[in-house]
């Protein structure tokens, strides 16, 4: 971060680089931005700004309301330098509500101070401070189980399906990377053809340095859909497993066979997640939190009638075991004590009519923590019967929800890949202090599809609509159009909620409305 240009500084600073042009072309000399441009956390007055440099660099970032940038209405200057993998992202203040706001990026060259590069730009638009028909976009897992991008079928071309439909923002709800996930040059496809990756040596294995970790973000960010989708649509970015290793936890020994078939060198799981937390805030257009710097956990507002509450269920969670005790303790923990006490209070202080808890993975369903050995709980949902493990801190939060009358909360999700609409309901639920919520769940962006898990009954969940692969098929490729992301729309007028699960070719899948109480 670095402080606020003044506009009068920024003007002046413009002017001098424009001066400062040499006569004489050096465009190898001149810096390039590398990776595109990101733009993310919108709010009504602020956003984050991102981009790469492909050499040390000062990025003079400028803003305004209108394309031609004839009325610069603020900037910064930020260093980009190898500390940061030549990223720089800052955040832009004091931006008009409800607003189009288009940023400009140009580099300086740091050792060639007149050596400039060309600008780029890209928009986003603010958050309204009156109700105003606002859409959103959500899903997750991209390039994974070694689906990279294959540039002979367009790349990752849900992005571009999800750019048309203009969504004010995309959530990514985790598996933002792949860590884990080695591309190679080619796959064979079930009926003999051969899927082509882009590939690079950073993503030859399963990430364990920190260049590693940076390369998985970098390789995303080579696809034409992708940055284009950026340019234009802010990101809501919170993590998962993936952005380190399969299914991690806090403290685990990397010792199971799928991390012996993966070749870490280091047994300890910390290593690893430290090197990916600063990857993915490098990396990501999100805010920072001085109190806690690796912290993902935040509140997103998007005008009155949104409230975006982003979760982290892998920081703070407690072994992935049975998951079977049957009271509180540090072994139960998912959200973990603070991450628990900051949601109650801010969806208790939330006035939005919608409060979107965004979480990286789904609330009944089941998953395996080690398939190997088919053992352990890898989310909340641990089986059929009332709440034990993870699923007592869930209860708690449940009811807490209720008796407070907090009210039109729907929980958004992504993880297994596939697409499904679940209803909870305490009248099919073994534990009935809560009241009805939906969860919808999409993705995978650009990865394979499995699916689906069996649902536990603790909660009431009711399958309302799923569309997976067909029985006995799994880890299909993107080719086979097994891809999904949702989107929501509210009206301004009324405040109602329209969600729609639709596929990477932009069909619709299925559709409901929901009325806010």
């Amino acid at each position: 971060m670095s402080p606020p240009l003044t506009r009068r500084r920024v003007l002046a600073t413009a002017a001098a680089l424009t001066l400062a042009r040499p006569a004489i072309s050096r465009a190898a000399d001149r810096p390039a931005l590398s990776h595109g441009l990101q733009s993310g956390d919108v709010s009504g007055d602020g956003a984050v700004v991102w981009a790469r440099a492909d050499r040390p660099s000062r990025a003079v970032i400028a803003w305004a309301t209108t394309e031609s940038f004839r009325d610069i209405r603020g900037g910064v200057f930020v260093d980009a330098l190898p500390e940061s993998d030549l990223t720089v992202k800052t955040a832009l203040q004091g931006l008009p509500p409800d607003q189009d706001i288009h940023y400009r990026v140009r580099l300086q060259n740091l050792a060639e101070p007149t050596i400039l590069g060309e600008p780029i730009t890209g928009r986003f638009r603010s958050a309204p401070a009156l109700a105003r028909d606002v859409s959103f976009c959500w899903s997750g897992d991209t390039a994974g189980q070694g689906w990279g991008i294959d540039e002979s079928r367009g790349g990752m071309t849900i992005y571009a399906a999800i750019a048309r439909n203009r969504p004010d923002f995309f959530l990514h709800s985790g598996d933002t990377i792949y860590a884990d996930g080695p591309i190679q040059a080619e796959v064979r496809l079930p009926d003999g053809g051969l899927w082509r990756n882009l590939v690079t040596e950073e993503k030859a294995k399963p990430a364990e340095t920190l260049s590693e970790f940076r390369g998985a973000y970098k390789y995303n960010l080579l696809d034409r859909n992708v940055l284009a989708m950026n340019r234009e649509i802010p990101i809501l970015a919170q993590w998962d497993d993936h952005e380190v290793t399969n299914n991690w936890w806090p403290g685990e020994r990397l010792t199971r066979a799928e991390h012996r078939r993966k070749g870490y060198a280091d047994a300890n799981s910390l290593v690893l997640a430290a090197r990916a937390t600063r990857a993915f805030h490098e990396y990501m257009p999100m805010r920072f939190e001085p109190a806690e710097p690796g912290r993902v956990y935040r509140r997103v507002s998007y005008g009155p009638h949104l409230d975006v509450f982003l979760l982290d269920m892998r920081s703070y969670r407690g072994p992935n075991g049975a998951n079977d005790e049957t009271e509180p303790s540090a072994r139960t923990q998912f959200l973990g004590p603070a991450q628990l006490a900051w949601l109650k209070r801010a969806l208790k202080a939330s006035r939005a009519t919608w409060k979107a808890i965004a979480a990286d993975m789904p609330l009944g369903l089941v998953v395996t923590y080690d398939t190997d050995a088919g053992f352990g709980s890898e989310g909340v949902a641990q089986g059929d019967g009332p709440p034990l493990g993870r699923e007592l801190e869930i209860a708690d939060l449940l009811r807490f929800i209720r008796d407070q009358d907090i009210r039109n909360t729907v929980w958004f999700t992504a993880d297994v890949h596939y697409t499904a609409a679940h209803h909870y309901d305490p009248s099919r639920a073994r534990f009935q202090e809560f009241a009805p919520f939906w969860e919808f769940v999409s993705g995978p962006l650009h990865a394979g599809t499995f699916g689906p898990a069996a649902l536990d009954d603790t909660f009431g969940p009711q399958l309302r609509f799923v569309k997976a692969p067909p029985a006995g098929r799994q880890n299909l490729s993107p080719a086979e159009g097994y891809q999904f992301f949702g989107h929501v729309a509210i009206a301004g007028a009324t405040g109602q909620m329209t969600v729609t699960l639709k596929d990477a070719a932009d069909t619709d899948l299925w559709r409901t409305v929901l009325d806010p109480a």
